[in-house]
């Protein structure tokens, strides 16, 4: 080779593949700012009908069940790939967020029972798995009992239960990271119906404590709230209460909020749910402050230092088109108008529509054989009518 012709061989490191940068991960599009209000779906019609009831109800966040919530789900029950990849598709479209999982109501992760124990980690770990699938942001979980042992080990075991039901899935690596779209843990506030554990905060504190490695924060519920004793529902109350929140699990860690009237007086520690301003929390004009305020707290409020915090409802529908009101009632009592708030499709309910009665028969008197009538010394014999 020439020298005329060396040249073009000669090596410039700016002719060298630098691959481009990975982007910087971003906080999912919920998290804007805005206000979330949502409310319990049903997955009746499919997991992705529970977007559509929630769209149609003026929701702009959800909360779903992943199975039956009072029933043992199959071990290592799954949902089905192109179900879950449906249902993450139409729920961007639908731009629904954040989106919470309910876990099984019969898991309880503070039992002494060998058996129970063992379901119960099985059951919330299976639920940790269909929640990644489904894309959910938020899975919440009551703590159990501690019936049969002591509050103190009953704790040290909920944690423990959390450990091992998290083994072998990816979460979220930080609950703080907002840019981390990934499954958080969230443990639910109790009324401390008999050996309930969680219904004060240091309870809650403690098992947070004993899982620092994992993403674990808390879902506050109004009503579990005020049943516990928290006079959530007064002025001075609510001060007090945000502040023993902050002081043990720290208001950072409230992932979301349920937004629930009560049935049951304060105290009562019976956990019973009402519609909106119809309870004993949320009565008359006094109580719809009660939650006007709980609402716009600038603690509590998707503001707050928390993009995407969401409130959402678990009130019961005992007629047409409840709620639907109730959904309303919240974006009234946050004060964004109707035309403002995610519009709902007038007549909508997730109520199922009531069977027509089937003509009832009424049944015919057994007759008796006439011999056998006039006979009164023998017992009567029942004929055959066809």
């Amino acid at each position: 080779m020439t020298a005329s012709h060396s040249s073009i061989l000669d090596y410039d490191s700016s002719d060298e593949y630098r691959p481009e940068p990975a982007p910087e991960p971003q906080a999912p599009a919920w998290r804007d700012g805005s206000v979330r209000i949502g409310i319990h779906t049903s997955i009746a019609r499919g997991f992705a009908g529970s977007l559509e009831s929630a769209s149609k109800l003026g929701c702009n966040a959800l909360q779903i069940f992943s199975a039956s919530p009072r029933m043992w789900p199959r071990v290592g029950s799954r949902i089905a790939e192109i179900e879950a990849a449906e249902f993450r598709a139409r729920r961007a479209e639908l731009g629904l967020g954040p989106l919470v999982v309910h876990a099984n109501y019969l898991i309880n992760l503070g039992t002494s029972d060998p058996v129970m124990r063992v379901r119960s980690i099985q059951a919330f770990h299976d639920e940790i798995v269909r929640g990644i699938a489904l894309g959910a942001d938020y899975l919440v979980v009551h703590p159990g009992s501690s019936r049969g042992t002591t509050p103190a080990q009953a704790i040290r075991d909920v944690a423990q239960a959390i450990r091992q039901a998290a083994r072998g899935v990816r979460l979220c690596q930080k609950f703080g990271d907002l840019r981390d779209c990934r499954l958080r843990l969230l443990l639910e506030n109790t009324s401390g119906m008999g050996a309930a554990i969680g219904s004060r905060f240091e309870e809650l504190k403690a098992i947070l404590d004993g899982v620092p490695e994992l993403p674990l924060g808390i879902c506050l519920d109004t009503a579990h709230a005020f049943h516990a004793g928290y006079e959530i529902h007064t002025e001075a109350g609510l001060a007090q209460t945000i502040a023993a929140l902050d002081r043990t699990v720290s208001l950072a860690r409230v992932g979301v909020l349920h937004v629930n009237d009560s049935k049951t007086p304060f105290a009562s520690r019976v956990d019973r749910h009402e519609h909106i301003g119809r309870g004993h929390f949320g009565k008359g004009k006094s109580g719809l402050e009660a939650f006007r305020r709980i609402l716009n707290h600038p603690s509590l409020s998707a503001s707050a230092g928390r993009p995407g915090r969401a409130f959402l409802l678990e009130t019961p529908i005992d007629a047409p088109g409840d709620d639907r009101r109730n959904v309303r009632r919240l974006w009234d009592l946050v004060g964004i108008a109707a035309k403002q708030a995610p519009r709902a499709q007038n007549g909508f309910t997730m109520l199922p529509r009531k069977q027509k009665a089937t003509k009832r028969v009424a049944p015919v008197a057994p007759r008796f054989s006439p011999a056998k009538r006039r006979n009164s010394g023998r017992k009567p014999v029942l004929t055959s009518k066809g």
